[in-house]
């Protein structure tokens, strides 16, 4: 089925993803969903610049993935950048790299205290609401969703390391708790908001990055960094719009704290093992990942590709909410024949 990619509608098309995510769980074969809107990027001849700034150019970058793989969901740019520009912290932006955050915006407790939730105006954030807006519609055809697009955002934890520095935002849990509970409900209602638009662009679902909080012991995740994750899903997170929470920081010690949000769907990082922590997934949840993104997907071989595939799908065999994905976000020029390799190698398993 070919994609159209005009706005048909000014209402964007629902599905159902309970009902999206039952299905999944129920299907004999392992679906796919690595996170990757590199290669489109540069499949259609643009920059990451380019894609991060214009949201058209980000929305073409999902379709053109969209039409060359079989991925069970569409995914937008994981760029953990968008929220902390928001609020002011300075970017520096690159051709051939994902933006990053070039200074802290918060250097004291009074600065948290001044601190002002931007509006949904700010930086980037129009960019990426046109580009979601355009990939949701692309991704309809006769009163169909052809497949799910997730939209990313960051976490709060993370983003408040973002704004007051990551090891300085470690010493004030422990130090001024308070404070550090002040700034994670502002970056809270931020990601709330911006959850909330971009549910009305039609996106499915959003992949929400935790990474820092993979630095916390279970205990203080679960504190200073569920807590409010589960806040945002309580908000936002219904019969129409899931989140998936990413958290490639998590060695293994804090899924229990990630599962406590009440997510519908997980996504771990290559640094833990997916049999040891898909054991605390409830299995009404999906569990996503974790070939290695870098090591593998771009640093690796078709060969090394097809090994790891092959030997984490033999893993995962008795689990029915596994979803094969990247550990993290493919990064820029990640060989199309590893690509291929990773998709090959599921239909050869699935067609066992």
């Amino acid at each position: 089925m070919s994609l159209c990619s005009p706005i048909g509608s000014a209402t964007p098309m629902k599905i159902n993803m309970c009902q999206w995510v039952a299905k999944v769980i129920q299907r004999k074969e392992v679906l796919a969903m690595p996170v990757m809107t590199h290669p489109g990027i540069e499949m259609n001849g643009h920059t990451v610049r380019e894609a991060v700034c214009d949201g058209s150019i980000h929305a073409e970058a999902v379709v053109a993935l969209t039409k060359k793989y079989p991925s069970v969901a569409a995914c937008t740019i994981m760029d953990l950048t968008v929220e902390a520009e928001a609020f002011g912290a300075p970017i520096v932006f690159h051709d051939d790299a994902v933006p990053a955050v070039s200074g802290r915006l918060l250097h004291s407790v009074e600065d948290i205290n001044c601190l002002q939730v931007p509006s949904l105006h700010a930086g980037r954030v129009p960019e990426y609401l046109k580009a979601n807006l355009l990939a949701a519609h692309a991704l309809q055809r006769g009163g169909e969703v052809l497949r799910p697009l997730f939209s990313g955002c960051i976490g709060p934890f993370s983003l408040a390391g973002r704004l007051y520095d990551l090891s300085d935002l470690m010493m004030l849990i422990y130090e001024q708790p308070q404070a550090a509970h002040t700034l994670l409900k502002k970056c809270t209602r931020f990601i709330a908001k911006y959850c909330e638009a971009l549910k009305l662009t039609g996106a499915n679902g959003v992949l929400m990055a935790e990474p820092a909080a993979g630095l916390l012991s279970n205990d203080d995740c679960q504190t200073f960094s569920s807590q409010y994750v589960r806040q945002i899903v309580e908000q936002v997170q219904d019969e129409t719009f899931m989140v998936i929470l990413h958290n490639c920081g998590n060695t293994g010690h804090c899924t229990k704290a990630m599962v406590a949000t009440g997510a519908a769907a997980y996504h771990f990082g290559n640094k833990c093992s997916m049999e040891e922590v898909i054991a605390d997934v409830p299995p009404t949840a999906l569990a996503m990942g974790n070939i290695d993104p870098v090591t593998v997907f771009k640093g690796g071989t078709p060969e090394l590709m097809r090994y790891d595939v092959l030997d984490l799908l033999g893993k995962m065999k008795d689990h029915p909410n596994f979803i094969l994905s990247s550990g993290c976000d493919t990064p820029p020029h990640t060989p199309e024949a590893n690509i291929d390799a990773f998709f090959t190698s599921l239909k050869q398993f699935n067609n066992q």
